[in-house]
């Protein structure tokens, strides 16, 4: 198996593909693993590239690793070192160095002459200036997708005009650039919002734009619990998910506005009723209330000094634009017709397999942003893609893999378009999207099942997070320690922070699982579990 790129998606899929016997071989272009997370002074070309401070948006024990946690000292929300450090770790555990080409750049990957029997594909790559051909049984492309950066001008009249300084948010890295001048950070996107707050430190004034708004969310939750593991819990989504549609949006907007009142912030989202990327951000709002950062209406025209925003006759004198307006997505190496990507979309069933393809053999893995941890998610995806390869390779059939996820669901039915814009991303559900891949090689947890043999287990899987430990609990890839991995995740949770008292209980949140379980349990089954 080929494998492109050594990140995050790139060593879970080389990881699940030792698991199964298959022969990894992963091509990385730089001199080093760890992708967007791998911090360098200078930006690389065909790389993503991230500024020093750069904190996760998920916590340690929902970005996981499946039967890999992190360590208990490693703080809650990760920066970019330290998330560096723990993928070092886990390529160390696993062995996964010795399967990967450093310095090694995929060229192109072609159907072989006899795919529609053998489903296999040439790969050429290039290394200190000469190509090589190699011939694979399966390809998982984990390029990932904050490479190319988007900067529509067309969209932003007068920009000709403009004498001041603007670039692309993939060009950032400190905030002395800003010293001392007048900054408009165009979107409200994670990088949008960290970079405003950094120039506010030290420039004159910071203004963000925003055509449609964004929902605010911290890193700090309920009585002060890491967010995602309050919000990504089996009961939660079981709520969100069989509530009648203009119920659910309501309950997201009440919660979204139960911190702050977005309007009041000139935040609230301009079409309410979709969810929307969320910006994960913990000095926004008061950095709105002390005057170092405004926020206006999108951009309706460039002067020379200035720009004028829509609804705003008045025009804002303006230094230094940064545009963060996200990344392209594309696939140079491969033909338009395995993957077409067209206004951000791609044809993928599930988010992974291209649906025209004769043969199963080639996945993309990563391709799609989620509302929580990406690293989970990746790695289920390559669970589930490493199953399906050793099925559809080990099977003398010429037909089209069989695997069950494709005979019991019809492709033309159940074929889920792959948005890069979260509207429409996030209309399914994470957790449910977990669970279907988990169900398709057997790995998905039976809170039920576990009520009988594991009562104490099976309700802490349903009201606690839905950490990445429970599909481990059985089916392939079953790992012993997954048990005590979810009931110590508060102890590890609460370690780095408990430095002035001593460690009491885990938290007071499974206290409450004792006196409100079981009654919960039982109307949850009676709602329509």
């Amino acid at each position: 198996v080929a494998v492109v790129g050594a990140g995050v998606s790139g060593l879970a899929a080389t990881k699940c593909c030792l698991d199964e016997g298959l022969e990894p071989t992963c091509f990385e272009q730089s001199q080093d693993i760890g992708g967007l997370w791998r911090y360098t002074e200078h930006i690389e070309a065909g790389r993503p590239s991230l500024y020093p401070s750069v904190i996760s948006n998920t916590s340690k024990e929902m970005s996981a690793f499946s039967d890999f946690p992190y360590p208990e000292d490693f703080p809650v929300f990760l920066p970019n070192a330290r998330l560096l450090d723990y993928l070092r770790r886990y390529a160390e555990r696993f062995s996964l160095r010795e399967h990967i080409k450093f310095g090694t750049t995929v060229v192109s990957i072609r159907k072989h002459p006899d795919f529609a029997t053998t489903g296999q594909w040439n790969v050429v790559t290039e290394a200190d200036g000469k190509q090589a051909s190699h011939v694979f049984d399966a390809v998982m492309v984990c390029s990932g997708n904050f490479s190319e950066p988007s900067l529509p001008l067309h969209c932003f009249p007068g920009i000709e005009k403009f004498q001041g300084q603007y670039f692309h948010s993939r060009q950032y890295k400190h905030p002395d650039v800003f010293q001392g001048k007048r900054v408009l950070v165009v979107g409200t996107g994670n990088s949008g919002v960290d970079i405003a707050v950094e120039a506010s430190r030290v420039a004159a004034k910071v203004t963000i734009c925003t055509r449609q708004g964004a929902w605010l969310l911290s890193r700090v939750y309920d009585h002060g619990y890491p967010w995602d593991m309050v919000f990504n819990t089996r009961l939660m989504s079981l709520i969100r998910n069989n509530l009648p549609g203009p119920l659910s949006w309501r309950l997201v907007n009440y919660k979204m506005n139960q911190r702050l009142n977005h309007e009041n912030y000139g935040l609230q989202p301009e079409k309410s009723c979709l969810v929307r990327e969320p910006v994960t951000n913990d000095d926004l709002p008061s950095y709105i209330l002390t005057g170092r950062i405004t926020i206006k209406p999108g951009v309706k025209e460039f002067k020379a000094n200035s720009v004028v925003f829509h609804n705003c006759p008045e025009e804002e004198p303006v230094d230094t634009v940064v545009f963060c307006t996200g990344y392209d997505v594309s696939f140079p190496f491969l033909e338009e017709s395995v993957v077409k990507v067209e206004n951000k979309h791609a044809s993928l069933y599930k988010y992974v397999f291209p649906t025209n393809l004769q043969k199963h053999t080639l996945a993309v893995i990563g391709l799609i942003k989620p509302l929580g941890a990406i690293m989970p998610v990746t790695e289920m995806q390559a669970r589930w893609v490493t199953r399906v390869f050793k099925e559809d390779l080990h099977s003398s059939s010429s037909q089209p893999c069989q695997h069950q996820c494709f005979s019991c669901l019809s492709l033309l039915s159940d074929l889920l378009r792959f948005g890069l814009s979260f509207d429409e991303v996030l209309k399914t559900d994470c957790l449910v999207y977990m669970d279907t891949l988990a169900s398709f090689i057997g790995a998905k947890p039976s809170v039920l099942g576990l009520l009988c043999r594991d009562p104490w287990l099976a309700l802490t899987i349903f009201f606690g997070p839905c950490s990445p430990y429970q599909y481990r609990l059985g089916g392939p890839g079953h790992w012993e320690g997954a048990r005590q991995a979810i009931l110590t995740q508060w102890d590890r949770i609460l370690k780095p922070t408990r430095t002035r008292v001593p460690a009491g209980s885990s938290s007071s949140f499974p206290s409450l699982l004792i006196v409100v379980g079981f009654l919960l349990l039982l109307a949850a089954i009676i709602f329509g579990f």
